[in-house]
């Protein structure tokens, strides 16, 4: 019999809320909580608008001395991992903790905590320098730091992907529990709302320049300039199906299939031909027909060449379905937060199967391209398979499929 990966927990930290039932409401209702830069004094820089998470005390939620060794993109993930667990009810195996690993994503790392250590440097040498350096900003620190904490000690790994990360960490854990592991922690969480981590990518030329959060960041639409930043993210338990369904488990979703592909050459333009490759591939692995998609949740960039590529692909793979099938961006409310929007994409999706309702997509009234685009308010949909997708800048391609188990 062939093993099949569940998602039995979900934990999430987003701008929207803390924990799945706080978030998914947010998201069903549209909210929009994209605001004003509160990080630091964003008037020198250009990018004015993000999506912070502000209704986060790590200080109440996690063990100081882990505080003081990591980010706020490893406190993120310690706390996503803590509600994962508490949501599957899984009691970590004392007698067999090589039984269950950790895999996440990450694609700025640890910013916060390495600006603030170059500045001791600059300002007064190196002997300011804490010892943490060395790992805090590292992209596998919430892997190894999540491991460490919860004495988990299976396959463990990150994934640097970019955006696409989010997607291709569920899917590498997917590939571990065929291969014999019971279970993993796994997701993705980011904190790159910085000077430093935001001023690296001002040259890509891609982040929207408004100072309205309401008109910052439009995807799929006329009045498209660009994606506006967040932080935060989800993380999953995924468990063998069978033995899920031993211990009395709640199936949230199935990890039904995946695939990813690369093309760096060309731009957005050519991820039109490498994402529908990726939608391909994961319908195949899948099992899964293109007419059995229900709905999409997109990547939606909010720049017109790519947001012209995505529509492209999925007519490329759906055929005159695409037109048809309900088409959503959540992130729209919330921001990109990388690796960490992919995963909080999976999040709404899995509950999405779950209560047969595609949330909207906030902010956005006048979509512009030939996608049946869900905009204004939550549609109830019977839905049992959902495509999720996710591309990084630097032109990686991911595709998902999650599927309600019969």
């Amino acid at each position: 019999m062939s093993r099949r990966a569940v998602i039995t927990g979900i934990g999430v930290v987003a701008p929207n809320g803390i924990g799945a039932d706080v978030f998914w409401k947010a998201t069903r209702e549209g909210i929009s909580v994209l605001d004003r830069i509160s990080r630091y004094d964003c008037g020198p820089y250009p990018l004015k608008v993000a999506g912070e998470v502000r209704a986060f005390d790590p200080a109440t939620l996690i063990e100081r001395r882990y505080l003081v060794q990591t980010d706020a993109f490893t406190h993120f993930a310690l706390a996503a991992a803590d509600l994962a667990l508490a949501d599957a009810a899984l009691d970590l195996p004392a007698d067999s903790p090589f039984s269950v690993g950790v895999a996440t994503a990450s694609f700025s790392g640890g910013n916060e905590f390495g600006q603030r250590e170059i500045e001791q440097l600059w300002r007064q040498g190196p002997k300011y320098v804490g010892p943490y350096q060395s790992i805090a900003w590292f992209y596998a620190a919430s892997t190894g730091q999540i491991s460490i904490r919860k004495g988990l000690k299976g396959p463990c790994s990150v994934l640097v992907t970019d955006e696409a990360g989010g997607l291709d960490a569920i899917a590498h854990a997917g590939r571990a529990i065929r291969r014999g592991t019971a279970a993993l922690v796994v997701g993705a969480t980011e904190a790159p709302v910085t000077p430093y981590a935001m001023t690296c990518q001002y040259g890509h030329g891609l982040f929207s320049d408004a100072d309205d959060p309401a008109a910052a960041y439009l995807p799929f639409t006329a009045a498209a300039r660009g994606f506006v930043p967040a932080e935060g993210g989800a993380l999953f338990v995924l468990e063998e199906e069978e033995r899920a369904l031993r211990r009395g488990a709640r199936v949230r979703a199935v990890v039904a299939g995946h695939a990813a592909t690369f093309t760096a050459t060309g731009g957005f333009a050519a991820s039109r031909e490498g994402l529908a490759a990726a939608i391909r591939g994961a319908l195949d692995e899948a099992g899964c027909a293109p007419e059995e998609v229900d709905v999409v949740f997109a990547d939606a960039l909010a720049v017109p060449d790519a947001d012209r590529a995505e529509v492209l692909a999925l007519h490329d793979v759906l055929g005159s379905r695409a037109a048809e099938v309900p088409v959503t961006a959540p992130k729209a409310g919330v921001g990109r937060a990388y690796a960490g929007a992919g995963a909080l994409d999976v999040a709404a999706a899995a509950l999405c199967l779950e209560h047969s309702l595609v949330p909207p997509t906030p902010n956005v009234s006048e979509p512009g391209y030939d996608i049946d685009l869900v905009t204004g308010r939550a549609r109830a949909v019977e839905a049992r398979t959902a495509l999720v997708l996710a591309r990084g800048l630097a032109g990686f391609n991911s595709a998902l499929v999650l599927r309600r188990r019969s």
